[in-house]
């Protein structure tokens, strides 16, 4: 486990160019498209597990986080998205899968990655279905604001409902479930103890199952997609000083600090995708400009995972160790 943690960028890499591979060399390497939803389903299960869910409760609780966590993602974030997204303004197609991807906060992988960064996982789980509902309903509004009245009707809700039920509501009864068993059953306490060794070679497969079901869109877009990459990098570098700044001015404690500017930076996009998927055909090249967007964000939490505890560093920590 320590071995594949220490080089999980190199791994993470090399997922996305076998990704890449497959698609260029297998012909309808597109129909592994429907692995998304299961492989990251699958890699929320075990970072559920790793997590007391008895701390659910309390996370919840913590009005002062959420309160904040709502502000970031859903004031703060919209007018950093809005400046943004002026520079494809003249895109139709650009402009609504840029929209559609930044204006939306993370559920999913976002547990995973800050996580690794020390942030407090447990107040981001007990998020998760609030940021889900605010999402879903200023989601439209943000649309009319930004892009104009006629957006309206891409809006469907189903795919946001489908995409909270199998990549979260599923794989926390499955994790609170096994949780439950571990104390009645040798085996199962034995795959519970093993799961952590898995989150590196499932967050692989994610990224190998999304680059190689979308590269054909990516490959026919390059040209205009290209431009999206240093919007997107810039999207990143923001939230990053918008998370710490919020968190110092709010006084929030070093995990939920993390937490925070995570949620802030992680958008979307693996929910938003459906929605992508089922705009008109004049707007065929929205799909990929979310794809963009996802692996732009996935090497910016790499990053994340080693700057982030830097700009919030855990100073009791740090004095105990010196103390030593």
């Amino acid at each position: 486990m320590e071995r594949l943690e220490r080089h999980q960028i190199a791994l993470y890499l090399l997922a996305i160019v076998a990704g890449f591979a497959v698609a260029l060399l297998v012909a309808g390497a597109h129909v592994l498209e429907v692995g998304i939803n299961p492989s990251i389903a699958l890699l929320l299960y075990v970072t559920f597990l790793g997590i007391p869910l008895t701390r659910l409760r309390a996370a919840f609780t913590d009005v002062r986080f959420l309160t904040t966590l709502l502000v970031v993602n859903f004031v703060a974030v919209p007018l950093v998205v809005f400046a943004l997204s002026r520079f494809v303004a003249h895109d139709p197609a650009l402009l609504i899968g840029v929209l559609l991807v930044l204006l939306c906060p993370c559920i999913d992988y976002v547990i995973v990655f800050s996580g690794l960064a020390g942030a407090a996982q447990d107040k981001l789980l007990a998020a998760a279905p609030l940021l889900m509902l605010v999402q879903l309903v200023l989601l439209p509004a943000y649309l009319w604001m930004f892009a104009g009245a006629s957006t309206l009707g891409i809006i469907e809700v189903g795919p946001f409902v489908e995409a909270f039920l199998v990549l979260i509501v599923v794989p926390l009864l499955a994790a609170a479930l096994t949780q439950w068993a571990t104390a009645r059953n040798r085996l199962v306490a034995g795959v519970a103890a093993a799961a952590p060794a898995s989150m590196v070679p499932l967050m692989m497969l994610v990224l190998f199952v999304v680059v190689a079901s979308q590269a054909q869109r990516l490959t026919t877009n390059s040209v205009a997609l290209a431009g999206l990459v240093p919007l997107y990098a810039g999207f990143l570098v923001v939230m990053a000083v918008v998370g710490v700044l919020t968190a110092r001015a709010v006084r929030l404690d070093v995990p939920t600090s993390r937490a925070l500017t995570f949620s802030g930076a992680t958008r979307n996009s693996l929910v938003v995708l459906p929605l992508a998927l089922a705009l008109p055909p004049a707007l065929a090249i929205a799909p990929a400009v979310v794809v963009t967007q996802t692996l732009v964000e996935l090497v910016g939490m790499v990053v994340y995972v080693r700057l982030v505890p830097r700009l919030i560093p855990d100073r009791t920590r740090q004095a105990q160790l010196v103390s030593r």
